[in-house]
């Protein structure tokens, strides 16, 4: 174990961490084999003059970890059962939905039994996602963020170029302001949801107005507003933006895109008590596709990005470690609702 070689005095990776990426190095080039006693915390310390706090952290951190194990009275060992070809991923989603649920799962399938992801939620808060990522800084291969900050929005940033940029991986949105050349597979929003309305415009000709609910205490990006306004100015469509449903303001020969799911609900109910036929008197276009969708009045028409294809595009750019920016598919779906 050459460590002094691989310190790395000026960098933002704790020296403990430094030690246990040594560690896991010398396993994977065979320098170090499964069952080799290596030095004791006080020889590691006094060969390679780090403290001997540091050599117990990092110790410590590589049992947690499963890679040694210590033999009361003999020392520590290379565990037998450690792999070295498991890919370690930190997946950070902003938030748990039945959609990106899809997402991960996908990415866990692509990936297999090669590797192991850890999930963790940040919740759209900077702060959240700042400190997980400075507690694990060192300990993935690769680290999967979501980058939709609705708080601390301003500091994150400095925390991400932490983080190497060939082992980031942005999933779902972009972010112009990384200086880092990092793999990104992401939604353009605002492109996306003007594409897709344009797709259906001979749908849409039935309608009269088309109106979008965006609920302000929802942390949704307002790209897609500026699309849809967009889209409305480019055909002429006569247009507004509210943040909920207001069944008095609902007439017929109305369009809907809706985001949350309760909004959905309410323009079914509405039509059903007043008689509407979806599809004819009130459309509905709803934002994200799930497999409910399908089915619930007997169809609904949705615009929505490939969350199982963004989470496959993910795990083949982490096996094949390939960098870049993929722009996510993104369409209309058609459905009995439009």
């Amino acid at each position: 174990m050459e460590l002094l070689d691989r310190i790395d005095e000026s960098s933002t990776i704790p020296k403990y961490l430094q030690v246990v990426n040594a560690i896991i190095s010398d396993i994977e080039e065979g320098i170090l084999k499964h069952g080799q006693r290596i030095p004791s915390i006080n020889e590691t310390s006094e060969m390679y003059y780090l403290s001997r706090d540091t050599v117990e952290k990092a110790y410590k951190e590589l049992r947690e970890r499963g890679i040694i194990n210590s033999v009361r009275g003999k020392g520590n060992y290379i565990c037998q059962k450690f792999s070295v070809n498991k890919t370690r991923v930190l997946l950070l989603f902003n938030k748990l939905s039945t959609y990106k649920k899809n997402m991960y799962y996908s990415l866990l399938r692509t990936l297999g039994e090669d590797a192991i992801v850890d999930l963790h939620v940040h919740h759209n808060d900077g702060k959240v996602c700042e400190a997980l990522i400075q507690e694990n800084l060192g300990k993935y291969n690769y680290y999967v963020i979501m980058p939709h900050f609705y708080e601390h929005a301003d500091t994150i940033m400095q925390t991400i170029s932490k983080i190497p940029s060939n082992k980031l991986l942005l999933l779902d949105k972009n972010l112009d302001r990384y200086a880092g050349e990092c793999a990104a597979i992401y939604q353009d929003f605002e492109r996306d949801i003007n594409n897709a309305l344009h797709s259906g415009i001979d749908l849409l000709y039935k309608y009269e107005k088309l109106v979008m609910v965006y609920p302000k205490d929802i942390p949704y990006p307002i790209e897609i507003v500026k699309g849809f306004q967009r889209f409305c100015q480019e055909t002429s469509f006569a247009c507004s933006v509210v943040d909920g449903i207001d069944e008095e303001a609902i007439t017929e020969k109305t369009a809907f895109i809706v985001l949350e799911e309760s909004d959905l609900v309410d323009l079914i109910k509405y039509a059903r008590v007043n008689n509407l036929e979806l599809g004819q008197d009130l459309g509905i276009i709803s934002y994200n596709d799930t497999p409910l969708k399908e089915i619930l009045a007997n169809g609904i028409t949705v615009i929505s990005t490939d969350h199982e294809k963004m989470g496959e595009t993910a795990a083949y750019m982490i096996i094949n470690k390939r960098k870049g920016k993929i722009r996510n598919p993104f369409t209309l779906i058609r459905r009995n609702s439009l």
